[in-house]
């Protein structure tokens, strides 16, 4: 990986529906070289895929809440049961086993806290394993570029 790609990689990450001739004008190359680029980043694996960004609040999901989750016990047999009921649940849409006072970082997206309340009380405490979860409430997002 050079400069070229991570030029295209950059530019991609604010914009994947850019054209092919835009992205060369934009990185200082002709279209069939930039394109064999991408093609190469994608098939090795590099570029994982494209994604619409959705607004949460325009689809019933206006709150964002980030969950520190802390388990009852390590055993993998705990582990694996959590972490398959934590992917059954569609308000979970990041799930994280992270280093620190907690076990799992979810970020949790709902409705409202009226909806986080019901959802923190007779689903996400209810899980597998589950010891203690400490809820953090966002209230502004920053995004680089933005």
């Amino acid at each position: 990986m050079d400069d070229v790609d991570r030029s295209i990689l950059a530019v991609l990450e604010q914009d994947g529906r850019i054209s092919n001739a835009d992205l060369a004008a934009r990185v200082g190359l002709s279209p069939s070289p930039c394109l064999r680029r991408v093609r190469r980043l994608e098939e090795t694996g590099v570029i994982r895929g494209y994604r619409a960004l959705i607004d949460p609040a325009a689809v019933g999901r206006g709150l964002r809440v980030f969950a520190g989750v802390r388990l009852v016990r390590h055993a993998r047999a705990d582990v694996v049961a959590f972490e398959q009921a934590v992917l059954k649940l569609d308000e979970v849409v990041h799930s994280h086993h992270v280093t620190g006072n907690y076990d799992y970082l979810l970020q949790v997206e709902v409705a409202d806290l009226p909806a986080y309340e019901d959802f923190h009380a007779n689903r996400l405490a209810s899980l597998p394993g589950v010891a203690a979860v400490s809820s953090y409430v966002t209230m502004k997002t920053l995004t680089a570029g933005s």
